[in-house]
């Protein structure tokens, strides 16, 4: 089951600073192992993934080299009044969340405040004081839709940090806006939200 104490990883440092990737069903979320092998090489930084169903689909779940969630933990980890409930432990376990891929559905999803699944309910319980990056996915046909612009509006009223989407040939075919930004533009964009609130970088 999972656990919040003892963690397998032996070789980071005592002091950790704890990010919590959360992973959506776009095509983006194919770089979802890379993402994680470029988070880890952050001193001292300890990754947790929370993943959506459908995003399952898009990579292998052997190559994710950390503790991955999704929705079944968190019914398989409460079972009575005193259990406790997993998506309140990740919001307070993390120190900052990362949305990457943010897909359309689940952005209308946390702009409407509907919480349906393990990912959405973190992050409806998230703690505002604490940073929360979200890179956004998809086709560029949903991504000129005017509700796309309202929405990711609406996140940044909340006060997430947008890490904007990019133009490029789409594996849909497309070429336009839409595309996740890249892995490096990502993890530099966390490496700056670190160094801003002095908390720590280096090992």
């Amino acid at each position: 089951e999972p656990g919040f104490t003892a963690e397998n990883s032996s070789s980071v440092p005592q002091h950790k600073y704890r990010v919590l990737v959360g992973v959506t069903g776009s095509v983006a979320a194919l770089k979802l192992p890379l993402l994680i092998a470029e988070l880890l090489k952050i001193p001292g930084l300890e990754v947790k993934v929370v993943t959506t169903e459908r995003a399952k689909h898009f990579y292998n779940v052997q190559e994710i080299p950390v503790t991955l969630y999704s929705d079944e933990d968190e019914w398989q980890l409460w079972k009575g009044r005193s259990d406790p409930v997993l998506h309140i432990e990740l919001r307070r376990w993390a120190d900052l969340m990362l949305v990457a891929p943010l897909d359309a559905n689940t952005l209308a999803k946390l702009a409407n405040g509907i919480c349906d699944n393990l990912l959405t309910c973190v992050i409806r319980a998230w703690d505002l004081s604490k940073p929360l990056l979200f890179c956004p996915a998809m086709n560029t046909a949903m991504w000129e839709h005017p509700i796309t612009a309202q929405q990711v509006e609406q996140l940044k009223g909340f006060g997430y940090t947008e890490i904007p989407c990019v133009v490029k040939k789409l594996v849909c075919g497309d070429e336009g806006r839409g595309a996740m930004a890249e892995v490096w533009t990502i993890v530099e964009s966390v490496k700056r939200i670190l160094e801003e609130r002095d908390l720590p970088t280096q090992s």
